[in-house]
């Protein structure tokens, strides 16, 4: 990715916290990379360089800053590409796929030899797989360093290190610190964790409230003014956060409570796709306007109002088809009610899909033919026969066009999802002259939400 330095120079003297997390500043005469908005005195022009992800910038030699923090930094997709397979497999190794296995057994699940993903990790990111891993693994546990009261070696563990020793050393040669260095002033422990995550305003959280609040299944989510919060399953980890806005410091203070560290890094990065914390809206919205009328009045700083699995958006889909939002959020909490695991809080975890495939479904008032679908849908997640990409799964009965790109937009956030069929888009179109919806490409997920707000 080439940047401009006119316009980073311009972003980085004006602190600009929209450009924040699109590229970061090296300073050659500390030896240290920032955030564009680090309230540090700003170098000279000729002391700085500019790299397009915290990755690369460590790569060239730099060390993160310890004011600006770069690791809590919004993150950067544009420098990830258009390539699909690359994306998966980015998104595999944030979920611990080389924490625990091999880069050959990643290469396997994506199809590809171990050449050709090196080669598109190159190109696209400047590193390699394995040390896109190890910093992304060692950022990671410096936002724990920083913001949690965990013990050092239950963080090494949930960033996926294995020997406290290998992570002291790692640790040391990419963040230019001892783990132990940043953790100066202890502090009590606590149950909960509490994490700051980060995004690029503008951020159109009552849209994104209001959304979520209507369609909140009761015992499995919850929220008010400024919170939104639910119960998690990550594999077999087990838990809860409460993710509370705070608009002046653009970000989201988020307490997690979990059963299993292990599985904390992939578990923190799905809230941030459930909140859509990575979006670029004003990137996204200057295209938008580009292909909309001039009448049209877009809602700055909209997101993708996430769920936190395909399958659940999968199963919450199917519910809603052809019912109103309150009887789809009826048969949803039911479910919930009927088959969702207890929690110690006398909640309810969303149900799993053995769950779901075991049961006759009688008490959902609904036509047969839809809880077959459901048990048909629960089985193949049972069965491990669901593809990645929710729009594959129009090959199992029951499931249409609609409700597989419904299960996209909302289970995976997937950016380009046109849900030209959705009566709520037809009708926001009436009002408007003909537009053309493949010309908001790659971000048809945007025009279909603010056709929805209308």
């Amino acid at each position: 990715m080439l940047l401009d330095p006119d316009r980073c120079r311009v972003a980085r003297l004006s602190r600009d916290a929209r450009f924040d997390g699109r590229f970061f500043v090296g300073v050659t005469t500390t030896g240290i990379y920032c955030r564009p908005i680090c309230p540090a005195r700003p170098p000279r022009d000729d002391n700085v360089r500019y790299f397009p992800s915290a990755v690369s910038a460590a790569q060239a030699g730099f060390r993160p800053c310890l004011r600006c923090r770069p690791d809590s930094a919004p993150e950067s997709p544009a420098w990830h590409g258009n390539h699909t397979t690359l994306r998966r497999a980015v998104r595999l190794i944030d979920e611990g796929a080389l924490s625990h296995a091999s880069l050959g057994a990643l290469c396997e699940r994506l199809g590809i030899g171990e050449r050709y993903l090196r080669l598109l990790f190159q190109q696209h990111l400047g590193v390699s797989p394995k040390a896109y891993a190890l910093h992304r693994q060692c950022l990671f546990a410096k936002q724990l360093l920083h913001q949690s009261t965990l013990p050092v070696a239950d963080i090494a563990y949930a960033s996926g290190f294995t020997s406290l020793r290998r992570f002291n050393d790692a640790f040391r040669r990419q963040v230019g610190h001892a783990p132990r260095e940043l953790r100066r002033t202890p502090r009590p422990p606590s149950e909960n964790l509490t994490l700051t995550l980060a995004y690029r305003p503008p951020y159109a959280w009552e849209w994104l409230r209001d959304f979520l609040a209507t369609r909140r299944v009761d015992k499995l989510e919850w929220g008010d003014a400024h919170r939104y919060g639910r119960y998690i399953q990550w594999g077999s980890a087990r838990g809860h956060f409460t993710a509370e806005h705070l608009p002046d410091q653009h970000c989201f203070r988020v307490t997690l409570n979990l059963d299993d560290l292990g599985a904390l890094s992939p578990v923190v990065r799905n809230i941030r796709r459930v909140l859509d914390l990575d979006a670029d809206t004003a990137l996204i919205e200057a295209q938008l306007q580009k292909m909309l009328p001039e009448t049209f009045s877009l809602v700055e700083g909209l997101r993708l109002p996430g769920l936190w699995s395909p399958f659940e958006a999968g199963i919450r889909a199917v519910l809603g088809q052809q019912v109103s939002v309150s009887a789809a959020r009826g048969h949803t909490t039911r479910l919930v009610e009927a088959l969702g695991e207890p929690t110690a809080e006398d909640g309810r975890y969303f149900p799993t899909a053995t769950r779901i495939a075991a049961s006759d479904l009688t008490f959902l008032r609904m036509p047969q033919a839809r809880r077959d679908c459901l048990r048909g849908l629960a089985h193949a997640a049972c069965e491990q026969r669901l593809d990645d990409d929710p729009r594959c799964w129009t090959t199992l009965k029951g499931i249409g066009p609609w409700s597989a790109d419904y299960a996209a937009l909302r289970g995976t956030s997937h950016p380009d999802i046109w849900l030209g069929g959705d009566l709520g888009v037809k009708r926001a179109l009436t009002s408007l002259d003909a537009i053309e919806p493949d010309l908001a490409a790659p971000w048809r997920s945007y025009l279909t939400l603010q056709l929805w707000s209308r």
